[in-house]
């Protein structure tokens, strides 16, 4: 099932999307999910695709990304592999949905897109054992862990490279119903096959990483795990356009501008 929020006559709702047709939900999925688990009722409303605007899937109160989880990636930094995961986030204002705008910062210098796989908590986690990890999980999305390489390097830490407004594109849903587990995963530039790995090349996997971060922090319904990223980073210019495609869960589209002198 291919959980979306999006807007419709003036209101944002949460539904289901299949076959180019949007069924609303009464009411939160996160909600439905703490007591039914992934059985979701609908309220008997429906609106075609084209109708709507697909927003992000959800409104995380925090992002907690992984640096350097799959072995490409640290082979093109050049980095060691880490003993443990290696976390940082990023804030609940960098998010954007599908086919909204990424806005360069106004002294940009050299901007990056990551594709990712996105972990969408379903319900309250802390101190979750491994091996039940997966039952705090409502689904998976399609995550741009978008990064100001300068101001990365500027500053050792990157909590100001990551965490820039609209540098965490997220959707275009939640797709419920997939083994997260071996899921190929592409990224496009401008049409061009830019980064293309399996899930399955992660180091440490969905289950180690919820058990992992909810042993530090408390987790929240609609709180993303970005998984990290493989080989293939590069550079974002105004007027591009990057894809990230996961199979079974869909594609999340945006393109690239300059922030204007008065925004």
């Amino acid at each position: 099932m291919r959980l979306v929020r999006f807007a419709a006559q003036g209101k944002v709702r949460h539904g289901v999307l299949a076959e180019s047709v949007v069924r609303g939900f009464p009411s939160n999925p996160f909600t439905q999910f703490k007591r039914f688990g992934r059985s979701f009722a609908l309220d008997g409303s429906t609106y075609k695709l084209d109708e709507v605007k697909l927003l992000a899937p959800c409104l995380p109160s925090k992002i907690v990304c992984l640096g350097l989880n799959y072995r490409t990636h640290i082979e093109e930094t050049k980095l060691a592999v880490p003993t443990v995961p290696l976390i940082f986030l990023k804030p609940s204002t960098a998010v954007i949905g599908p086919e909204d705008k990424v806005i360069l910062p106004r002294l940009w210098r050299h901007v990056d897109y990551e594709g990712e796989l996105g972990v969408v908590i379903g319900r309250k986690a802390k101190d979750v054992p491994e091996d039940k990890a997966k039952e705090y999980v409502i689904g998976y999305t399609c995550f741009n862990d978008v990064s100001e390489r300068h101001d990365q390097i500027e500053d050792g830490q990157w909590t100001r490279a990551k965490g820039y407004d609209t540098f965490a594109p997220i959707g275009p849903c939640i797709e419920t119903e997939v083994d997260a587990d071996d899921l190929k995963l592409e990224t496009r530039l401008n049409g061009e096959l830019r980064q293309s790995a399996r899930t399955s090349d992660l180091i440490f996997g969905v289950s180690k990483l919820v058990s992992f971060i909810s042993g530090i922090m408390t987790l929240l319904p609609g709180d993303v795990i970005a998984t990290g990223t493989p080989s293939g980073v590069g550079r974002l210019n105004p007027g591009d356009v990057v894809e990230v495609t996961i199979e079974k869960i869909g594609t999340l589209r945006n393109s690239v501008v300059n922030r204007s002198k008065n925004g």
